[in-house]
């Protein structure tokens, strides 16, 4: 399953966690592992708390390891992403989650959530792949 989700650029976080589970439900799979994966090289996708203050330390985080106006030599397209494609090395495009009777076997406050590091609003796609398993 494909789909397209716009985002905001500068740190938009989206929680992808209950559009993965609907797919879950929809594959009638139920044990096995969904695998997760953004088509982009400056956005990531993690596994975190989705809470208020939990998303401003990240972002806070991300301006101390990758300051958007630092001095990138990514400037090929001229288009300022250069602290996003490291933010992006960093926090990979995919995430393999286990399937557990037919739901995400994630912990108690796990989200998935795509963060999107590039600097202005895009079309983002992202990939999901149920795989069975015995």
């Amino acid at each position: 399953m494909d789909f397209t989700i716009q985002t905001e650029g500068n740190y938009d976080l989206v929680n992808l966690t209950s559009k993965i589970e609907e797919e879950i439900v929809k594959s009638k799979i139920e044990k096995g592992v969904a695998i997760i994966f953004a088509k982009h090289t400056t956005i990531g996708l993690t596994l975190m708390e989705w809470e208020d203050g939990t998303k401003q330390d990240l972002v806070e985080t991300f301006e101390k390891i990758a300051p958007q106006k630092g001095n990138w030599h990514h400037e090929k397209w001229n288009d300022g992403n250069g602290a996003a494609h490291v933010k992006s090395a960093l926090f990979p495009p995919s995430l393999s989650i286990p399937v557990k009777n037919g739901k995400l076997d994630l912990g108690v406050w796990q989200n998935i959530v795509l963060i999107d590091f590039d600097v202005k609003p895009r079309k983002r796609e992202v990939v999901i792949r149920i795989i069975p398993t015995k």
